[in-house]
């Protein structure tokens, strides 16, 4: 029996720093748009209406089928409401899905942004034939998606894997393993420390491993608390990779079952926008049609 045709659809990936828009058929981003947000917007508003411009400029005369949004927050899968975002302090309960039902007249789907970034993995990225990963998102914060025994784990709040809010040291894991570090204890950020890196900069080269010891430790924390075959690290840290990986394992040699790292591995997204893919086939994921 032959596959059905792949629809199009919108898929949204909604950041701390930025959202960024695409018209999505089958496994591929036929466009996408990207746009700052504000950094002190007052109202939730000033995010929802860029949100929806860029919804307009990809929809142009297109029929799509459905709009699918990775959020980095806590929500209620089922209303599509959102609460208590962390990097959007304006945002403190959205009915996200409402309104863009009633402003597009299209089915909306909404998940955390690191599900989404973890399930576009699996489903088109580094992560096919893997049943059990972790999507471990570094950027302006840290953030995890769960894909146990070849599914998007479910959960009350879909909060599951905010290994970035557990306690660690003097804050929170995200403090050492995210942009947040290098803001944090060298004031600056990881593009810059990389070009002092690339030039030898011996602080740079020491902030680097500072940070992929911590990193190795959050990974430590993920092993022991879901098993996965596999973790999967985006964002834009990863530009900078060369410069922490060795502290990394180094970190991570430590751990106590070493049958587990036999078997296990860290692998760096290599595929643009994989986020928007995953935002995307929520569509597949919800109404059960997995023809892409």
């Amino acid at each position: 029996m032959a596959k059905s045709k792949s629809v199009k659809l919108i898929g949204v990936d909604l950041g701390g720093t930025k959202v960024n828009v695409g018209l999505v058929e089958g496994n591929k981003i036929l466009s996408n748009e990207f746009v700052k947000l504000p950094k002190d917007s007052k109202s939730e508003w000033d995010v929802i209406n860029i949100i929806i411009d860029l919804i307009k400029m990809q929809l142009g005369e297109q029929k799509v089928e459905g709009i699918g949004i990775g959020v980095p927050s806590i929500l209620d899968r089922e209303k599509g409401i959102i609460h208590e975002v962390q990097n959007i302090p304006s945002w403190i309960e959205v009915p996200l899905a409402d309104i863009l039902k009633k402003e597009f007249d299209l089915p909306v789907f909404i998940d955390n942004d690191a599900n989404c970034f973890a399930y576009g993995e699996f489903k088109f990225g580094l992560g096919k034939g893997y049943k059990h990963l972790v999507g471990l998102t570094l950027g302006t914060g840290m953030g995890s998606g769960i894909i146990t025994n070849g599914h998007l784990m479910g959960d009350a709040n879909c909060g599951s894997g905010e290994f970035g809010m557990i306690p660690y040291k003097d804050g929170i894991i995200e403090d050492y393993c995210s942009g947040k570090f290098f803001k944090n204890f060298y004031d600056s950020n990881g593009e810059e420390l990389m070009i002092l890196a690339k030039k030898g900069d011996r602080m740079a080269i020491e902030a680097f491993n500072k940070f992929g010891e911590h990193l190795g430790n959050a990974v430590k924390t993920i092993l022991y608390a879901v098993d996965p075959q596999v973790i999967i690290v985006g964002g834009s840290v990863v530009n900078s990779v060369e410069y922490f990986e060795t502290s990394l394992v180094r970190s991570i040699n430590d751990f106590a079952y070493k049958k587990v790292l036999e078997n296990f591995k860290i692998i760096y997204s290599q595929t643009a926008n994989i986020a928007i893919l995953g935002a995307a086939s929520l569509y597949y994921d919800r109404i059960g049609n997995n023809n892409l």
